[in-house]
């Protein structure tokens, strides 16, 4: 993890408000143990709820859902880049927004049922805890682009997985 934009010193006594906000997910990062597990499973939720409480069409869900990646993923890029040096560590774990790009993406194409919430969480957080290639390699980008780019892609395998296995698993249809 050299993500060497990011100068490591000691952390600072001032926080950008903003950047706390969006890089903790509103906090959940700073709940122990398992920060990541925490973002994951309140991406997954906040999936859950708005789908079920608006019922949208399976490809407005999926077009809400692939937007609320790309917002998180853009926004979280200069979010963790500003924790980060704020902390004064390369990849805080307290940074849990690249959990919330990579698990809105796992969920995409996903019917959202508990059976199916639960298969994109739990194939994400293989994902992103095993960080199978090109998933290691990705967070040797710079600063908060190597802290999301990594959990994307993370997403990503879970995404491809998450569809191979509906696809050839009748009970997961």
């Amino acid at each position: 993890m050299a993500n060497s934009s990011i100068q490591i010193s000691e952390p600072s006594k001032t926080k950008t408000l903003w950047a706390w906000t969006i890089g903790t997910f509103f906090g959940a990062g700073l709940l122990k143990p398992g920060p990541g597990t925490y973002g994951s499973v309140a991406a997954m939720l906040l999936w859950f709820g708005a789908a079920n409480v608006f019922h949208p069409t399976p490809f407005a869900l999926t077009i809400g859902t692939a937007i609320a990646a790309l917002i998180a993923t853009l926004i979280g890029i200069p979010a963790a880049t500003i924790v980060a040096r704020e902390s004064g560590r390369e990849d805080p774990g307290h940074v849990v927004i690249d959990e919330v790009a990579g698990q809105l993406i796992a969920l995409l194409f996903l019917p959202a049922d508990w059976p199916h919430a639960i298969l994109g969480l739990l194939l994400f957080r293989l994902f992103d805890i095993l960080k199978p290639p090109p998933v290691r390699q990705l967070e040797r980008l710079p600063a908060g682009t190597g802290i999301m780019m990594d959990d994307v892609a993370a997403g990503v395998l879970a995404l491809v997985l998450a569809q191979i296995l509906v696809h050839f698993i009748p009970n997961l249809r």
